[in-house]
């Protein structure tokens, strides 16, 4: 039947049946009317991805887009400071003589 939705634990089930030796890709196809090339694109995916296949990567991205943002406004704090110390410890040896 095309244009079927399969959830994502009926997804990882029939992977983990194939993976752990339960059942073959045909006895699987067969049993559930599936194609055998829609369960090797399933166990592609969770080969890639692992725990986090077929699961919505709008949000994986945009979590990591927000940590890349952290992660930039923290290297600007910190180039700020350290241009602020050396610009400090400047002044300090201009004021004592020292180098």
């Amino acid at each position: 039947m095309p244009g079927r939705n399969h959830s994502r634990d009926f997804k990882l089930e029939v992977v983990s049946q194939i993976n752990s030796g339960q059942h073959t890709t045909a006895h699987l196809s067969r049993l559930h009317s599936l194609a055998p090339s829609l369960i090797h694109r399933w166990r592609k995916e969770v080969e890639a991805r692992g725990e986090a296949a077929f699961t919505d990567g709008a949000t994986t991205d945009r979590s990591d887009e927000l940590r890349i943002a952290e992660l930039e406004r923290y290297c600007g704090q910190l180039a700020l400071e350290n241009t602020i110390l050396k610009k400090s410890l400047a002044t300090y040896r201009s004021k004592h003589g020292t180098k």
